[in-house]
């Protein structure tokens, strides 16, 4: 798919770039034309113009070569101009002016000699006032090769440009479709397991041979299962609304500080559960234009994050400044160092940085979510582990 997506692409490029090519080249080749056959007429109006049959050269300030030819009383042919004119013999000269007289137009053009010619009648006769144009010819033959050659080495370095172009274009997209298919394919893998659970777990509910007991246990890992589930499936509901721009739509101006002070009352309580200490410094009076559910929720995602990676009986620090026009929120806590890689990765979907980690409803959904939102805030999220400490970051316009 991806390949015929590129291919597309390139033609769509290179058939804009034939047709402004052929278009360029032939107004260019046009315009030079209508440019000379005016040359060739100015030419033989000034020529015709000049006082006398025969007109000498020096008489005559034609942009190109002409000469002049008439027939006097005893059938001569007369002929006189700036052409040189020991190029053309006699039979030659009755051959050109013979040509030219059977025609009915009054001006023409003989391809076979390279001439173009004018009919001038008066008081002496016909006379015919011819022009040469062989240079002219010559040079709208060199343009058109050099116009070939040009629209050709164009058209060939515009393919290259535009292979270069339809893979840089086909990137994200690439880029995208297999993050889908990764997504796909672990989001499968994890609803897998519970789903086995689920099933064993009621084919032995339905056996009779099981004591009470036992039936209930077997009921419990079936809602226990569920449970799981249904907080997988909340992450991916959860994911897809930020995909689709569901965090912009619920914009108000809002007090961050107060915000943040009130999203940290509800894990005081659970930290102190598990022996961890939660300390806060929050700046008073910042305030910001974005959702606060969003913003609540990755704040409460950063939280629970770092009481589930925090070593035992360690500290929690929270943090929020102002920075210049931006503020900065931060949660830091001590635990494993989170290696160079996985600094990334971890926000990246159903990314655990320990997958020995026994389940307890981490999906790796968190801390996507997380940037997901503060992307749509136009705001940055990032790790740091330094010390024996991870920070977690989130840069915020004012």
């Amino acid at each position: 798919m991806l390949n015929k997506l590129r291919l597309k692409f390139i033609c769509a490029i290179m058939a804009v770039v034939l047709v402004m090519l052929c278009v360029i080249l032939g107004l260019v080749l046009h315009f030079t034309r209508r440019q000379m056959d005016q040359t060739v007429i100015n030419a033989l109006q000034h020529a015709a113009g000049e006082p006398g049959f025969i007109p000498e050269p020096h008489e005559v300030p034609a942009e190109l070569p002409y000469f002049v030819i008439r027939r006097d009383i005893w059938g001569n042919y007369l002929a006189s101009g700036t052409v040189n004119l020991t190029r053309y013999d006699e039979t030659e000269l009755e051959e050109i002016y013979e040509a030219a007289s059977r025609s009915r137009k009054r001006m023409g053009e003989l391809k076979r000699y390279d001439l173009h010619y004018m009919r001038m009648s008066g008081p002496g006769g016909v006379r015919y006032v011819f022009v040469d144009v062989l240079s002219q010819r010559l040079a709208m033959d060199h343009m058109t090769r050099v116009s070939i050659t040009v629209g050709v080495f164009s058209f060939a370095l515009m393919l290259g440009i535009s292979v270069i172009l339809a893979n840089w274009a086909v990137k994200p997209v690439e880029k995208a479709w297999q993050q889908q298919r990764q997504f796909v394919g672990d989001a499968s893998h994890e609803l897998k397991t519970p789903l086995t659970v689920i099933m064993t777990n009621a084919e032995l509910l339905q056996s009779p041979e099981y004591a009470e007991e036992e039936r209930r246990q077997f009921s419990d890992r079936i809602l226990t299962m569920s449970h799981q589930m249904r907080g997988l499936v909340e992450g991916l509901l959860e994911l897809a609304r930020v995909d689709n721009g569901a965090v912009k739509t619920a914009f108000t101006q809002l007090d961050f500080s107060q915000l943040v002070n009130e999203g940290i009352l509800p894990f005081e309580p659970m930290y102190f559960e598990k022996g961890l200490v939660l300390h806060s410094c929050i700046e008073d009076g910042i305030v910001i234009t974005g959702s606060a559910a969003h913003l609540s929720q990755v704040l409460e995602i950063l939280l629970d994050n770092a009481m589930k990676y925090s070593a035992p009986n360690s500290e929690i620090r929270t943090e929020l400044k102002r920075t210049g026009n931006h503020v900065l929120l931060t949660v830091e806590n001590s635990g494993p160092p989170i290696e160079g890689a996985e600094l990334e990765n971890i926000f990246k979907r159903f990314y655990r940085a320990d997958h020995a980690r026994s389940r307890d409803g981490s999906y790796g959904l968190g801390l996507s979510i997380a940037k997901g939102i503060v992307s749509d805030h136009r705001g940055k999220i990032w790790a740091e582990s330094r010390d024996g400490i991870n920070r977690f970051c989130v840069w915020l316009p004012a």
